[in-house]
């Protein structure tokens, strides 16, 4: 059991507070925005709630269970001197980042780990000389309680038993992580996301197909093989001439990034900013973003326990 610190209480700090506290460990979270705060608990509470109906969590983790496991602390003073690992889930701004990592650097323990969940920023010229060698990247993706990849990055001074004790302590978890020699921009999973949102934007923008044609392109052609040949086994499937012969014969030219797209601009400009504002590319109803979020949690719990069973296919 490690003492965890989560600063940053948003989409991704509460969920993977409970990430670690099912892992076993005691969390402190903690929020500058006290409102952010204030709502951390119910959202975990109705995280668990799907876990412990699916199976995926004990019946005597409840909401009794998540108070004990999981305190929120209203400053930074509070919640990290102790911790053996503080995880960094704040915004995406380097310059919020760089305050809270100068503020960290004398609050943390000196043989703690600074963990940042950075989606894309190279954070490590944003932290201070003394945090550099027990600094690394640990990217989640949400939810983290139900996807199971983490990206692990060192920095360039990064001390490697830094990244051995994360990466342990994830794999305990039942997590799956995959390690970078370096930081790698993006990793995996998000150049892959990011190559498809170029695609998804230009498709939009040029009026050639709808949200809805998109969605279903992946759902009933990519994503069936996906979970069971991934992409480089799916291309061995498929024949490595034929892909050739595709590289070969190919006339469409993908879009370069603009840094825009008129379709997202105007649907931001309306306020259809997803889930949370009740419409996005779609329109979600009357349904609240918690009552959303349940469903998407269950329909994934099912599909991930049936690919438990099935398994993927994986050569050498």
């Amino acid at each position: 059991m490690t003492e965890v610190a989560v600063v940053g209480a948003g989409l991704m700090g509460h969920a993977l507070a409970l990430v670690f506290a099912l892992g076993g460990h005691r969390v402190r979270l903690t929020d500058t925005n006290p409102d952010m705060l204030a709502r951390a608990p119910a959202l975990m509470a109705t995280a668990l709630a799907t876990l412990v109906e699916a199976g995926e969590a004990a019946s005597d983790q409840d909401r009794q269970w998540l108070s004990t496991a999981v305190r929120c602390i209203p400053t930074l003073e509070e919640a990290v001197p102790s911790a053996a690992l503080v995880i960094e889930a704040v915004v995406e701004r380097p310059e919020v980042k760089r305050t809270l990592y100068a503020q960290l650097e004398t609050l943390m323990a000196k043989d703690a780990i600074l963990a940042s969940n950075t989606s894309n920023l190279d954070i490590f010229p944003l932290v201070p000389a003394a945090l550099q060698r027990r600094t690394i990247i640990a990217h989640w993706y949400t939810p983290p309680y139900l996807c199971d990849l983490v990206d692990l990055c060192p920095g360039p001074e990064t001390d490697p038993a830094a990244v051995t004790t994360v990466r342990d302590m994830v794999a305990a978890m039942g997590k799956v992580p995959v390690v970078f020699k370096q930081m790698v921009q993006g990793y995996v999973a998000n150049r892959l996301q990011a190559a498809m949102q170029l695609e998804v934007c230009r498709l939009l923008d040029e009026g050639l197909v709808t949200p809805k044609d998109i969605d279903d392109s992946v759902i009933h052609g990519l994503a069936l093989r996906m979970p069971i040949l991934g992409i480089m086994a799916k291309a061995d499937f498929t024949g490595l001439l034929l892909m050739q012969q595709g590289l070969k014969n190919r006339s469409y030219t993908p879009p370069e990034p603009r840094g825009k797209s008129e379709t997202l601009d105007r649907l931001i400009a309306d306020g259809r900013t997803g889930v949370m504002a009740g419409k996005g590319y779609f329109d979600w109803g009357d349904q609240t973003p918690e009552a959303l979020f349940q469903e998407r949690d269950r329909r994934l719990l099912a599909l991930k326990q049936a690919l438990r069973k099935i398994g993927p296919m994986e050569g050498t």
